[in-house]
């Protein structure tokens, strides 16, 4: 079993940012992830806004983190995480393939999409339903679609959509958007983008791909409305299943933590999307790793 001083669960920004500022400080450093480095940034072709000297691209971005974390001597394990051990003064991180003991974790793992929970959902997935605009909207040319959201994530992908579709409709519960006033503008400006406000999908439905959806208006009333793709962008949930339910969370499920991003568990620390009050921006990413980072080069050096 491998000893570290720091483990980092999660291949991230917020993870890949803080895993490499602790290297460079001399410390023995492993990320782990059981999926593709990068998490949910992968999927943007254009950051906006972009961190002030990195690339524009979230794939370019994340690659060269993961370089520069294998220049300074991270350890990058690439499984999933089953089990966080509190064991006192060692951690043990355990997976399907063995475990890994650490003097800190810091639980970078991230959060996914939301589903809809609707009928069709995840009979149509990679049919015509998809979560990522940037990934699939070249193939939904001079289509119409749906995007389900009234956040930041449902408008810029609505006019990423924007770029390839007939029209997009921007299918949103309430009866005005909780996303910051550029994005809101943006779209309010964009011919191609027709709001539909106080509405939910109920039902997505076709042959071999997405034909339509079935929309409930705050009315009561019902609406099918012809599509070829449905994008849901409804918030966020943390992944973590992985952590001892002693691992204090919010109603949401989200970790909490001290002004020092330390969980309630010594020696566990979390960053980014799993933990509660997190920005959400990129930036807040690099600057949640940067006070982890900070904080545990003062205790373990």
């Amino acid at each position: 079993m491998s000893t570290h001083d720091v483990i980092v669960i999660g291949e991230g920004v917020s993870g890949l940012s803080a895993a490499g500022t602790l290297a460079r400080a001399g410390l023995r450093v492993a990320t782990i992830e059981g999926q593709l480095f990068g998490g949910l940034i992968i999927n943007v072709n254009e950051l906006d806004p972009v961190p002030a000297g990195q690339p524009s691209s979230g794939a370019e971005l994340a690659a060269g983190m993961m370089e520069a974390n294998a220049e300074a001597g991270v350890t990058s394990i690439q499984e999933p995480v089953t089990l966080l051990r509190d064991n006192g003064d060692l951690k043990e991180v355990v997976t399907a393939a063995g475990s890994y003991r650490a003097r800190r974790v810091i639980v970078a793992s991230g959060a996914r999409l939301k589903k809809l929970g609707v009928p069709g959902e995840s009979e149509y997935e990679g049919r015509g339903v998809s979560q990522c605009a940037d990934c699939d909207g070249p193939m939904y040319q001079n289509e119409e679609v749906i995007v389900v959201g009234g956040g930041d994530s449902a408008l810029q992908e609505a006019l990423v959509l924007a770029q390839y579709c007939r029209r997009v409709n921007l299918v949103h519960r309430g009866d005005t958007f909780v996303g910051t006033p550029h994005f809101v503008q943006q779209v309010q400006g964009n011919d191609k983008i027709r709001v539909v406000w106080n509405a939910t999908v109920q039902s997505i439905d076709g042959s071999k791909m997405v034909e339509k959806a079935q929309l409930k208006h705050a009315d009561g009333r019902t609406e099918d409305l012809p599509c070829a793709g449905v994008f849901a962008y409804i918030g966020l949930e943390p992944s973590v299943e992985f952590l001892p339910n002693e691992v204090e969370r919010d109603a949401n499920r989200f970790l909490r933590v001290n002004d020092a991003l330390q969980t309630n568990v010594p020696g566990v620390s979390a960053i980014g999307a799993v933990r509660a009050q997190f920005g959400g921006t990129l930036v807040d990413a690099l600057e949640d790793a940067r006070r982890a980072a900070a904080a545990l080069q003062q205790a373990l050096i």
